[in-house]
C-alpha cells in the first residue's frame, strides 16, 4: 500500500490555518486522495482532554515548562491513536498544527526552551511532517480575527498583540530552518487566493 502523506499547518492564531486545511482537503479528495484531518493539541480523546487544559482559563495558568510536558502527551496520544493508523493504512493526514507550534509557542516565546523541547519531542515523538505549509500574515489582523470567534479557547490570544508578534518571527525563524519541509504561504490575502497557491506548492513538492 502507497505511503500516505503527512501534513501540517501552522501559524499564528487567526491566521487561516483551519479554512486552508478544510480547502485543501477537498482539493485532494477530488483527486481521489484519502485524507484524515485533526488538529493539535487534541485529535484523539485523550489529547481533547489536554486540549481544554492548556486552552482555556487565566493566560498564567502553566508555566511553560508545564505546557511543553501537556502539549507531548497530548501529541504522542494524538500521533498513536490518530496519525500512525491512518498513516499505516496509506491515507494522507492533514493536521492544523503538530510540533513546530511547541517550538514556537514554548519553545522561542516563553523562555529559550527550544532546547528542551527539541530533546523531547525526539525521545517521545520522533516523527516530523513531510510538508508543512505556514500561513503568514499581520499579527495584528489575526488577533482581532482570533478574538472575535469568540471560541472560549483563547488563553494564548489573551497575551496580547505583543506575544503575537513574537510568535510571528518564531515561525519565520522556523520557516528558514525547516526550509526542506516548510512552505511559507503569504496568509494576508483572501482565502481563495490562498488555497489556490497552497494547492500548487503540494503539487509541486508531493
Amino acid at each position: 500500500m502507497p505511503r500516505g502523506q503527512f501534513i501540517t499547518f501552522e501559524g499564528i492564531d487567526g491566521s487561516g490555518k483551519s479554512t486552508q486545511v478544510r480547502r485543501l482537503t477537498q482539493t485532494l479528495e477530488t483527486q481521489g486522495i484519502e485524507v484524515v484531518t485533526t488538529r493539535e493539541p487534541g485529535g484523539a480523546p485523550g489529547a481533547e482532554e489536554i486540549r481544554q487544559l492548556v486552552l482555556t482559563g487565566d493566560p498564567d495558568r502553566w508555566s511553560a515548562e508545564t505546557e511543553i510536558l501537556l502539549f507531548t502527551a497530548a501529541r504522542r496520544d494524538h500521533l498513536e491513536k490518530t496519525i500512525q493508523p491512518a498513516l499505516d493504512a496509506g491515507r494522507t493526514v492533514i493536521s492544523d498544527r503538530f510540533a513546530d507550534s511547541t517550538r514556537v509557542y514554548q519553545g522561542a516565546t516563553r523562555g529559550d526552551l527550544r532546547t528542551k523541547v527539541d530533546q523531547l519531542h525526539e525521545v517521545m515523538i520522533g516523527k516530523e511532517p513531510d510538508l508543512t505549509f505556514i500561513i503568514d500574515m499581520d499579527p495584528a489582523t489575526a488577533l482581532q480575527r482570533g478574538l472575535a470567534r469568540n471560541s472560549g479557547e483563547d488563553r494564548f490570544e489573551d497575551f496580547g498583540l505583543a506575544f503575537q508578534e513574537t510568535l510571528r518571527a518564531g515561525f519565520l525563524a522556523l520557516a528558514n530552518d525547516f526550509s526542506d519541509r516548510c512552505v511559507l504561504i503569504n496568509g494576508d490575502r483572501d482565502p481563495d487566493t490562498v488555497a489556490v497557491d497552497i494547492a500548487d506548492a503540494y503539487a509541486a513538492r508531493v
